[in-house]
């Protein structure tokens, strides 16, 4: 039962994310990933939402770090960096 509430629950969020940005799409993918991974590991309500907190903030900040016009590179020591692109 358990796996069918979850399993209907990705499907809608699927179909409502479609009419999101990048940003609001990162944004709803990590609270989500962060509400799933943060109750399972705590097993309580709390985790959930101190992991949906975090990961709502983890994908808003990779979603908005894909900047148009910008590129993301590596130097000679295997740092990544962002710059214009070339």
């Amino acid at each position: 039962m358990k796996n069918t509430i979850i399993a209907l629950a990705l499907v809608a969020s699927t179909v409502t994310l479609t009419a999101c940005t990048q940003t609001e799409r990162g944004t709803a993918i990590g609270a989500a990933s962060g509400a799933i991974i943060g109750g399972v590991v705590t097993g309580r309500a709390g985790g959930a939402l101190v992991g949906a907190a975090v990961g709502g903030a983890a994908g808003y900040l990779i979603a908005r770090s894909d900047r148009s016009g910008y590129c993301i590179y590596r130097d000679r020591y295997g740092r990544r960096y962002e710059a214009r692109c070339r």
